[in-house]
């Protein structure tokens, strides 16, 4: 979730007892680490995708480079620590903010992925990814219609009335990491894909003038296909489905972010759902429709959506989750830290239906308390094997890495990872 604001407050209480749980770039350096699973990379027989919000944003353009131009910042280094002991080999990492050379993600790589952490094993991912969003960047109309039209940078009135919340271009940016190559040039990315385009969208009637509907972006950030080649041969290749749409709150009676939401996980639904029903869309460079019929994909992200509790328009996650060309794992991911939290915590948790132990992030214990909002959803075609929520139990050793009681020392959000094997 990205609140609208420049950074989150100081790490607070929010997850006190806290626990488990432009354009492309490609190249880089950064291997393997201890997170109880096997060995890294292509030596696995599975395969384990991953998505991380690492909250690694900050409120200044340019303050990600600097804090990760050495290898001291402490929540760099909490954040460089939970990748090591899961060992992602393909992951997202949501709240990185984004900067057109690429230093943050190169730093990042290199100065905390590269370097063990507190006894971790270092991890190197030889491909990367990531790409311009639409946060920070402004929109040129009085999109919230509040104020005019804010076009200065470095203000929650510009961040309002940006294409996506935030206080300059590029906060809240994404970056795909892989030990696998990405095939860079098959990407498809739809950060410019206007919200009116798609059939039947749920946009708030009245709402928006006609000059914001015209240009309205759907994407709060961005969506990306990012094919991902596991082996030889194109029948080894898996479509990593990203995205990290807006937050169902900070809104009123409209529900314009709840609406937004709704069908930016639409999006991924028409676009796994065969040709008639992805034939509206168009990627940046134009080109329509959504995935071929019968590919393998992993669709992942903070998708700020839980299935039973929270704001969310319409459960707007069973889009996915009941989707007929999606293979569910039996159990969904699951950790202990995850129920001890909500059971300590008390608050708006004791009133909530879903299992605490899927939760996959630990927010105000007022509202809306902790919520299963981090997805990994692999495809038909794939076979779910392991999985797992990076959220250690108070008594375990790691804990300090999600949480000591007052502060939230990495991210208020925890790493989710799903194994598959090619099927």
């Amino acid at each position: 979730m990205n609140h609208p604001r420049p950074q989150r407050p100081p790490f607070s209480r929010r997850a006190a007892l806290a626990g488990l749980a432009s354009a492309a770039l490609a190249g880089a350096t950064a291997l393997s680490a201890d997170a109880s699973a096997a060995s890294a990379g292509s030596n696995r027989r599975t395969v384990r995708f991953a998505t991380f919000n690492a909250s690694l944003n900050r409120g200044t353009q340019g303050a990600l480079v600097a804090d990760l131009s050495t290898p001291d910042n402490q929540q760099a280094r909490n954040a460089a620590e939970t990748i090591q002991r899961v060992d992602p080999d393909v992951l997202l990492i949501n709240e990185f903010d984004h900067d057109e050379d690429g230093a943050a993600a190169r730093l990042f790589l290199r100065n905390y992925l590269a370097v063990g952490q507190n006894g971790a094993k270092p991890v190197r991912y030889p491909f990367r990814f990531t790409a311009p969003v639409n946060t920070g960047v402004a929109s040129g109309v009085d999109l919230d219609g509040k104020n005019g039209a804010v076009t200065t940078p470095g203000s929650d009135a510009y961040g309002q009335d940006a294409f996506g919340y935030g206080w300059f271009p590029g906060q809240y940016g994404m970056l795909v990491l892989s030990k696998y190559p990405i095939d860079v040039r098959a990407a498809r990315t739809f950060q410019h894909f206007l919200w009116k385009d798609m059939p039947g969208n749920v946009m708030p009637p009245g709402y928006y003038s006609d000059a914001a509907r015209a240009i309205f972006r759907l994407s709060s950030k961005s969506h990306w296909d990012l094919p991902v080649r596991l082996g030889p041969g194109p029948s080894s290749t898996v479509h990593f489905l990203v995205s990290h749409p807006t937050p169902p709150t900070f809104d009123g009676p409209e529900d314009r972010n709840g609406r937004r939401n709704h069908d930016e996980i639409r999006l991924w639904a028409d676009y796994i759902g065969g040709r008639r029903r992805s034939a509206y869309l168009y990627d940046d460079k134009g080109v329509r429709g959504g995935l071929r019929p019968g590919a393998r994909f992993v669709i992942a992200g903070d998708l700020n959506a839980d299935p039973h509790d929270g704001d969310s328009y319409n459960k707007a996650v069973l889009q996915l989750l009941d989707h007929k060309a999606v293979n569910l794992p039996a159990t969904p991911p699951a950790a202990a830290g995850g129920e001890e939290a909500a059971r300590l915590q008390g608050g708006a948790n004791t009133s909530h239906t879903g299992n605490p132990a899927y939760d996959t992030s630990d927010f105000n214990d007022n509202a809306p308390g902790n919520l299963r909002v981090d997805h990994v959803i692999p495809s038909h075609g794939l076979v779910p094997v392991g999985n797992g929520i990076f959220w250690p139990t108070s008594d375990d050793p790691l804990y300090r890495l999600v949480g000591g009681g007052t502060t939230v020392p990495t991210s208020d959000h925890r790493l989710v990872w799903q194994d598959v094997r090619l099927g």
